[in-house]
């Protein structure tokens, strides 16, 4: 087998467990384990507009996550380009929130759109933009968030069919 083919597969299985990892690492609440695949400098739209550095999109996902339920963040399809150093990922997620309570659901379908840069031998994210296709239930029964912060402007980006 062709040295560059092998290490473009293994390149693309260290991308997908990255992406799995993260997804586990919301549904957890591990916001640390988080932090090792986002670079500190990553840049995402996750359907509320654009945001600047790790720690900023981490706060953006504990405003939501932090404040309903369990949640199951679900990956298919996924789909990784690696070319040398960077790489480029594609994933459908399926994403359920529970209420506190667990009698109110919000579901969203949609992509992670993620580019991807080896540093220092491991691959990070640095740039995540999911792409909302659809989405089932109420944001505002499932998340206790500040409506005027959060709520409103992702409900408007979901209704609007926001691409990220």
């Amino acid at each position: 087998m062709n040295p560059n083919a092998l290490q473009s597969m293994l390149d693309e299985r260290d991308i997908e467990r990255a992406l799995y990892a993260a997804a586990r690492a919301m549904d957890d609440r591990d916001w640390k384990l988080l932090a090792t695949i986002l670079a500190e400098d990553a840049v995402g739209d996750l359907g509320t507009g654009r945001i600047e550095g790790a720690a900023a999109i981490i706060d953006l996902i504990r405003g939501f996550l932090d404040s309903c339920g369990p949640t199951q963040h679900l990956l298919g399809n996924v789909v990784v380009e690696v070319t040398g150093d960077t790489a480029v990922s594609r994933a459908y997620v399926h994403d359920l929130h529970l209420s506190a309570d667990l009698t109110e659901r919000f579901y969203t379908i949609g992509e992670y759109r993620d580019t991807w840069q080896r540093r220092a031998g491991r691959w990070l994210i640095v740039e995540r933009i999911k792409a909302n296709r659809a989405y089932a239930g109420s944001l505002d029964a499932v998340f206790r968030v500040r409506p005027h912060e959060q709520s409103g402007a992702v409900t408007k980006a979901l209704r609007q069919g926001h691409s990220g």
